[in-house]
């Protein structure tokens, strides 16, 4: 399964992370599903490429390092 657009993605994504985080979230996990069987790890190599640009702070917010 792929997503074709940020309003289709898990609401613990939508619901947490800014829009640009989205964006990453969603194309790599578009990606990862090409690599991967499994949805799983295709969400754990999203969520991956998410903290590479973003980190949740003290507050409990997703912010751009």
């Amino acid at each position: 399964m792929s997503y074709t657009s940020l309003k289709h993605l898990p609401k613990s994504v939508t619901d947490h992370l800014p829009h640009h985080a989205q964006e990453i979230y969603k194309k790599a996990f578009n990606s990862a599903t090409k690599e991967y069987d499994e949805d799983e790890t295709a969400h754990q190599v999203a969520w991956s490429a998410v903290e590479q640009t973003y980190y949740k702070n003290e507050d409990g917010k997703w912010v751009e390092k």
